[in-house]
């Protein structure tokens, strides 16, 4: 049986979501060393030494494998070098590379000189990379146009054909989502009156402040709905949610991070419209986990969406609140068949042969 390194510095969220997956589907012999989900700029910096160190821990005939897989929180260049005079190790391992995201479109608050290190960590990592996996096409894109303004700026040294070279060895793989539990669970309906979902990351990168304004506007406007609001809160969330939460008081059915998944799909399925007005957005698993419950999505007809869900679910920026009083006149939501068959193909029942091929 192959045999499979995974090196994750980032283990939490969706990168753990997407490995526990992958392990789970595609039938390999897997060795997983991995840090927690903190302090991405150190792990970028410093976990392939770390990993190294991993490596030279294991007894010698444990250090041959076929494939390594890495996250873009790996210097992937760094890990190859310092792998050259490590006994036992298999020189011929072929060295993956997942991109959950790219740090050439993440957005930043504010302004940071240091930024081109973590561009470039990424750029070094997929030259060094035997293939890269890109979770959509956006995705791979605004990477091969970054690493294109790199070699723009550097007029005195050409080099010809690396865009050519980096794409040649990429794909767009979706990561795979479990959506048993999602399927087994029986719908819910908490309100006759029709309800909003938000369920993305309290951050100013899921450009809450729009939704928030969109919800005003039917406000003034006399459109009734209710609100469900999901996802994790952190220091410095922006000041929105806490002002929404005293204005929609009464309109409020969950406000908050769900304490279990179980209680989050559950809450989903409540649900009749779900909500997207990112400024970032790589893939979006939260809101294919709420379409499989049934929600409506609507989602801005920018970043990765476009290649997700057809047309007219998708709404030119500052059209939201005319989109969200006509989807909630309506008052329907998704039938589970029409659910399905919106989401399948990003199940891992439907995804795992791509994956094993690629592994």
């Amino acid at each position: 049986m192959k045999r499979i390194l995974i090196l994750e510095p980032y283990y939490g969220g969706s990168h753990k979501y997407f490995l526990e997956g992958l392990q789970k589907y595609v039938a390999v012999e897997y060795q997983l060393f991995a840090l927690p989900a903190r302090k991405w700029k150190m792990r970028m910096q410093l976990s392939a030494p770390w990993f190294v160190e991993q490596i030279k821990a294991l007894p010698e005939c444990d250090r041959h494998f076929d494939c390594v897989l890495c996250s873009t929180f790996v210097d992937v260049a760094v890990l190859r070098s310092l792998l050259i005079g490590v006994a036992g190790w298999n020189h011929s391992a072929k060295v993956l590379i997942y991109f959950h995201e790219n740090q050439f479109v993440y957005p930043q608050r504010f302004e940071e000189p240091v930024q081109y290190q973590f561009t470039n960590i990424n750029f070094h990592s997929a030259l060094a990379s035997d293939g890269i996996a890109f979770n959509s096409e956006f995705n791979r894109q605004s990477f091969l146009s970054g690493c294109q303004r790199i070699l723009k700026r550097a007029q005195d040294m050409k080099l010809p054909g690396i865009i050519e070279k980096l794409y040649s060895k990429s794909l767009v793989l979706f990561p795979g989502i479990e959506f048993a539990e999602i399927d087994e669970m029986e719908w819910k309906r908490s309100s006759e009156i029709p309800v909003i979902v938000w369920n993305h990351r309290w951050e100013h990168d899921k450009n809450p402040e729009s939704f928030f304004l969109a919800l005003d506007l039917l406000e003034q406007r006399g459109v009734d709905f209710r609100l469900i609001v999901l996802g994790q809160e952190f220091t410095g969330s922006p000041a929105c949610f806490a002002h929404a939460k005293i204005k929609y008081k009464n309109k409020i059915l969950h406000y908050g991070f769900a304490p279990s998944y179980q209680q989050y799909i559950e809450l989903l399925s409540q649900g009749d419209i779900v909500v997207s007005t990112s400024h970032h957005e790589f893939f979006g698993i939260s809101i294919i986990e709420a379409v499989r419950a049934g929600c409506i999505p609507l989602l801005p007809d920018r970043l990765s969406y476009p290649e997700l869900f057809d047309e007219k679910f998708l709404y030119p920026d500052e059209s939201l609140a005319e989109k969200l009083e006509k989807a909630i006149k309506k008052q329907c939501r998704l039938s589970p068949e029409t659910a399905r068959a919106m989401t399948d193909q990003f199940s891992w029942l439907n995804l795992q042969r791509r994956y094993s091929e690629w592994l």
